[in-house]
Parts: structure tokens; sequence; C-alpha cells
């Protein structure tokens, strides 16, 4: 083996050793990459659920038995949020909203009466602008009872349970003064019920 041979063969061992060298040192810098990989994801992930939760969708659960057998006790839903964005409720909506009295608190009804119509309730029956109203969602024939008339103001809505005789609802709701609050105003609706999705023997559309 000639001088130079001799040379080139340990040039190309050296190469050889710095390159074995190296891998450990890269090894950290691939899992790091990785991590922070995830970590975006996460991130993006998080903040994805964030914007559905607070501008598309309202996920709710359902503390009382004001709205059965439409929605039972317990019961999980989502609303979305961006039903009434250029329209109202419509009549017969099931909506999500601020209770009037305390906004602190959130309600789920049915939309009675819009904007400009006349609700009145004689002897239990509720009639819309002088016409009795077809409700196949009452759980039960509600109690011979009078209530009303109504005058639905604008941009607000007289809402009322299902459930009609065991339901705190419009009828009822008073101030701390004890004046009447009869209606909710459209910037106190969050959503339109649109799924309950739990129980599962429950699941389906809300209408």
């Amino acid at each position: 083996m000639t001088a130079q041979n001799e040379s080139e063969v340990k040039d190309t061992a050296i190469t050889d050793n710095e390159e074995i060298k190296k891998d450990p040192e890269e090894k950290p810098s691939s899992a790091k990459k990785e991590l922070l990989s995830w970590l975006k994801i996460i991130l993006i992930a998080v903040a994805a659920a964030v914007i559905i939760n607070c501008f598309i969708i309202i996920n709710s659960v359902v503390p009382s038995g004001s709205m059965e057998s439409t929605i039972h006790v317990g019961s999980r839903m989502f609303g979305f949020r961006l039903a009434y964005l250029f329209n109202g409720p419509s009549q017969g909506d099931i909506i999500i909203f601020k209770y009037p009295v305390d906004e602190s608190k959130i309600f789920v009804k049915r939309v009675i009466g819009v904007p400009g119509d006349t609700v009145e309730i004689r002897d239990g029956v509720t009639y819309v602008n002088g016409t009795e109203l077809d409700e196949p969602y009452l759980n039960e024939t509600p109690y011979a009872q009078d209530f009303g008339p109504y005058y639905v103001p604008e941009d607000s809505y007289f809402v009322l349970g299902d459930n009609r005789n065991h339901s705190n609802d419009a009828r009822y709701w008073t101030d701390s003064k004890g004046n009447a609050v009869n209606y909710v105003t459209r910037k106190e609706i969050l959503a339109k019920a649109v799924i309950c999705y739990w129980p599962f023997s429950s699941f389906g559309l809300l209408k």
C-alpha cells in the first residue's frame, strides 16, 4: 500500500468516526421537533374547539323537566348559535337563552309568539292572534287556566315549556320588584336548539 493510499484510508476512517459521533446529537433535536409538532396540533385543536363553542355551537344540559317529553331531564343537546344571524326565531322553534330575570341562568323553551303577535291562553288552550294553536308536542292536556293576553313587542318573543303544567316560563316570570317579565329579547337568545345527542335513546333532531 502506498503512502497516498494509507492517507486516504485514514481520512475515510476519521470521517466515518465523525458521522458516528453526530448521530446521538441529532436524536434529541428530532424528538424536540416532533414534540413541538404535537403541541401545535393540540393548540390548534383547542383553539378550534373554543371558537366553535363560543361562536358556532352551544353544548347544553337540561336540568329540569319543563320541556318533557320533547327533551328529558339530564338530556344533552347542541344549539346552533348562528341560526338567527339574519332572521329571528319562528313560532315553534326551541331556543336556548339567558333567563331574563337572571342572565347567569340558561333556559330552553319553545317560541309561541313572535314580534307583533297576541298570545292568549283560555281554559288551557293557547291562541295566537285569535287562532287556536296546534300543539302536538304537549305531553299532557294543560290545566284549564287563563293567561294573557300578551302583546309581543318588537325584538321580543313569548316562550312556553312543552310540559305546560310543570314549566317555569313566560307566564310566571317576575323581577325582584314583582313586575312581570313576559318576554325574551333577541339579544338574550343564544342559539336554536338543534339536536339531542344524549342519552342515545333520545338521539334526534329537535322539533
